[in-house]
Parts: structure tokens; sequence; C-alpha cells
């Protein structure tokens, strides 16, 4: 089954520039670099969308990763990266025939976007298709590869 990834950190801050320029930028949040394969469809988009914004990795009082990004009421900002769809098991050169093609990645990509933005207030993006440059403080650092 295809599926669409995301690997998320917990940051302090994180920002995505276009040619000098930011496109997107939130503080304490998510940060999330979203790969998508071949055939990815609504079920996996609105199981990461849920994902993303139920995911516990936020501390609570005692100080336990207990809160969601809904709960903690950080921002999230979603930056596609087909290399992460990247077939990596052999050689030492990364395939990319895993991944899916550009038009349906980002039809699937905007509507992953479109869903968390149907649910959670400061969801910023970076810019399908660009070169970006991406930078984040982790937080922790707090890491999690997740799969729908």
């Amino acid at each position: 089954m295809a599926r669409v990834l995301s690997l998320i950190q917990r940051v302090s801050e994180a920002a995505v520039r276009v040619d000098g320029a930011d496109v997107g930028r939130i503080g304490p949040g998510l940060l999330a670099l979203v790969g998508i394969e071949p055939g990815d469809g609504e079920a996996q988009v609105a199981r990461m969308a849920e994902r993303l914004l139920a995911y516990r990795v936020f501390a609570d009082e005692t100080g336990r990763m207990n809160r969601s990004l809904a709960q903690a009421g950080g921002g999230l900002l979603l930056v596609s990266q087909f290399t992460l769809a990247a077939d990596t098991r052999s050689g030492n050169r990364p395939g990319f025939s895993t991944a899916a093609p550009p038009d349906e990645a980002e039809r699937t990509f905007d509507r992953l976007v479109a869903a968390c933005r149907a649910r959670h207030r400061g969801v910023e993006t970076g810019r399908f298709g660009a070169h970006m440059e991406v930078s984040l403080v982790n937080d922790g650092p707090v890491t999690f590869l997740l799969r729908a």
C-alpha cells in the first residue's frame, strides 16, 4: 500500500526561504517534511493530517510527552520533500521511482495542507518543487518518522 511519509521535528522555530525570501515561518510547533508515494489517496491524506495534529510530542505539566499539536496550539510547517520517498535499499545512490510523479505529489500535498488548515490554525508551507532553504531549532531534539 502506498503511503504519505512525514518526518516531524518538534521545533522552537522553523522557516523556509525561497530565493532569499521567507515563504513560511512558525514559532514553537512542528516542522513536517512530507514525502508522497504513488497512489496515495484520501485515506492516507486524512490519516496523516490526523496524526500530525494528534501525535503527542509536547510536554504536559509533568514534563512527559503527552500533548498533541492541537492541544499545545503550536504552528505546523509542512514542507514537501520527495527525497523521503526514495528507494535507499541498495547501492550508493538513491532511486526515485518510488516517489510519486510531481503532478500527483503536488495534488496530494495540497490536499494534506487543506486538511490540516481545516482543523488547525497556524499552518504554513514551503513552495512545492522549489529549491528551499529550511532552517529550524529542533526542540529536544525530538524527531519521528510517521507513516500513514
